[in-house]
């Protein structure tokens, strides 16, 4: 049972009303930050009408228009998404009444953060008046439209936040696709406006408000019209090109079958062929360079196999394939900021893309903050052969990137590629360093491609934990065996709160003192320890002096200006240096539990990591299986690890 159908249950037993304890009726759902000049008062549906209907289906006409908020935006998507009605319904599922069991609650779909969730909201709506103050139906009872858009508010945070929307992330929240836009001018031809039309995609056209242009009232500037197709008519002069586009009928509008401009042109296509032409029922056509001189910019939405199969419009088309990858960028581990940051841009992600043949590709970056949005863009790199783990900071220092996106604040990031055959990397990120936020990137091809998210397998290069050499007693360790002895008990070994109080007396200064926490000395103790007494030899001891002599000395040399902290970037590349190879997953739990509040590690904070891996390295190898590299225990003996480390 899902959420919608527990809770519409529920309310219809008890007699009630629902209302939405995530989105309620209340002036920060509306504004919440600017104080608007008029008071709302929150009304249901049978308190606005006297007949209210969620949908009408019958009705072809859309008297949807905008309110207070002045969001067209909103309504030209909207209005786009009634032309597809397949895909409208998707959003707006049309089994829900007003006028039997009405419960006050009512469902919607949207694409959100990667994936389509049901979105719910009760129907007390914000009027103004005893009118409803945003989106509505002008001559019509339906409430469908100002249901959507609280849907949407209420994703966005209030309705407020709806007014610095804009078109093309309404269609991809809408539709699930990715979008795209150009300009008028960037179409070289006719046959290239033709191209866009051939795949899953729903291509729209937008006349700017103020674009200079023919000043007719036929065609609505600040809306988005649906194309349809487009048609070569062959006359005495030559071929023609005309396209067929659409808007929604607004109430008392009259369908028209053509808009012409050029009437030269238009008299020289064959009676017979404008007789065909002007038979359509949807739409109207216009010849290309009228329709070039009319509008501003072109604006699709790519859909998807799974996705277009909803539209039969669209059934015919060439299919997107899509490949998909969601992630996260995380301080220290993924966000190493753009290109201009040298030293860190080997650090995002790294998505490997491989082409067996040449094709188009448009490639989508959406980051998930809606709130705080961060300025997102991504590059791609031609590479000679594809890679089994991520490509080094050196190949990034030497090679320049094939193509770069755009970088804004914008919810989605898209850039169409023509690509050769062969292996690609796409590098998505943030333009700063160290920002943090989930996202999505999507590669739509026509043919099939291979993608891969690159990461490092686990592996231990060398050991950590250094062994002393001989002849160290009578150098450079004398001066801490008699300390060591001193707190040995008569097996002489130690615990672990007698290591911390050697080490206490024995280390030179704070900077290498920060490791003499007594939680790093019970990882210390149980990392060297071998018969599970948790205590350490005279020779154990030796062995750890050693080896924080030598980590000292890599950690001095990552960090910046011989600082005794480090920054957590850093982090793989010293453990690395070490001789672990860390996998992002298990780094980001290293960061999780090391990294101070700063953003550094401390020279403590090192070894206790130092001394976990080399702990948890030695239990699979001691475990694994040197056939299938797995390790098989049972509960008793998992239990036993986990706690160990």
């Amino acid at each position: 049972m899902t959420d919608y159908e527990r809770i519409k249950a529920s309310c219809l037993q008890r007699r009630e009303l629902w209302e939405d304890p995530d989105f309620p009726a209340v002036q920060p759902s509306v504004f919440y930050h600017q104080v608007p000049p008029f008071t709302f008062e929150w009304k249901r549906a049978k308190e606005l009408h006297a007949n209210p209907k969620f949908i009408l289906d019958s009705s072809d006409t859309f008297d949807v228009v905008t309110g207070r908020l002045g969001d067209k935006w909103l309504l030209s998507c909207v209005g786009v998404l009634y032309l597809c009605k397949g895909l409208f319904y998707r959003v707006v599922p049309a089994d829900q009444r007003i006028d039997s069991n009405y419960a006050g609650v009512f469902r919607f779909r949207l694409w959100w953060c990667g994936q389509w969730v049901e979105v719910l909201v009760d129907d007390r709506l914000p009027t103004v008046h005893g009118k409803l103050a945003f989106m509505h139906c002008s001559n019509s009872e339906q409430l469908w439209p100002a249901l959507l858009e609280k849907a949407y508010a209420k994703m966005h945070g209030s309705y407020e936040a709806l007014k610095y929307g804009n078109l093309l992330d309404g269609l991809a929240d809408l539709t699930g696709g990715i979008t795209e836009s150009l300009n008028i001018t960037d179409l070289t031809d006719a046959a290239a406006l033709n191209n866009l039309m051939k795949t899953t995609s729903v291509v729209t056209a937008y006349r700017l408000p103020n674009a200079v242009t023919h000043s007719v009232k036929s065609i609505e500037s600040g809306m988005n019209y649906r194309l349809y197709n487009m048609e070569r008519i062959e006359t005495i002069d030559g071929p023609v090109y005309l396209v067929r586009l659409a808007r929604p009928l607004a109430p008392g509008d009259t369908h028209i079958t053509h808009f012409i401009l050029d009437h030269a042109s238009w008299s020289s296509i064959p009676v017979h062929e404008r007789e065909r032409l002007t038979s359509t029922t949807k739409g109207f056509w216009m010849l290309y360079n009228d329709f070039t001189s009319m509008f501003s910019r072109v604006e699709m939405v790519h859909l998807d196999v799974e996705t277009s199969k909803a539209e039969a419009t669209l059934s015919d088309k060439q299919k997107w394939q899509v490949k998909s990858h969601q992630g996260r960028w995380k301080k220290g581990v993924t966000a190493g900021g753009c290109r201009n940051h040298v030293n860190l841009f080997h650090m995002n992600p790294q998505i490997q893309i491989v082409l067996s043949d040449p094709d188009t590709v448009i490639i989508s970056l959406n980051q998930h903050s809606i709130m705080e949005p961060k300025v997102i863009g991504f590059s791609i790199y031609k590479i000679p052969k594809s890679l089994t783990e991520t490509a080094s900071p050196l190949f990034f220092k030497k090679t320049k990137s094939s193509i770069n996106s755009q970088y804004t604040n914008s919810r989605q990031v898209s850039e169409r590629c023509n690509l050769d055959a062969g292996a690609y990397l796409v590098i998505p990120t943030t333009f700063e360093p160290r920002q943090e936020a989930n996202f999505s990137l999507r590669v739509y091809s026509i043919k099939q491609l291979k993608m891969r998210v690159l990461d490092f397998t686990p592996q231990m290069l060398k050991a950590a934990v250094l062994k002393a050499p001989p002849g160290v007693e009578s150098t450079s360790f004398a001066q801490y065996e008699s300390q060591f002895l001193q707190l040995a008990d008569e097996h002489k070994t130690i615990n672990a709160f007698e290591l911390q109080e050697l080490l206490e007396r024995c280390l030179p200064n704070d900077y290498i003192k920060s490791c003499a926490t007594i939680e790093t000395c019970r990882q210390i103790v149980l990392s060297m320890e071998k018969d599970g007494s948790g205590r350490i030899t005279l020779s154990d001891f030796k062995d750890l002096i050693c080896s924080l002599k030598h980590w000292q000395v890599v950690f001095r040399a990552h960090a910046p200006e011989k600082m005794s902290v480090l920054r957590i970037e850093r982090f793989r590349d010293i453990l690395r240096d070490v001789g672990f190879v860390i996998p992002e997953r298990a780094l980001s739990l290293l960061v999780l539990k090391y990294m101070r509040k700063d953003g550094m590690l401390r020279f403590g904070d090192f070894v206790s990591a130092v001394v976990l891996l080399h702990r948890a390295f030695h239990m699979f190898y001691s475990n694994c299986s040197t056939s299938t590299y797995k390790v098989n225990l049972t509960f008793a003996e998992w239990l036993k690890s986990a706690l160990t480390c």
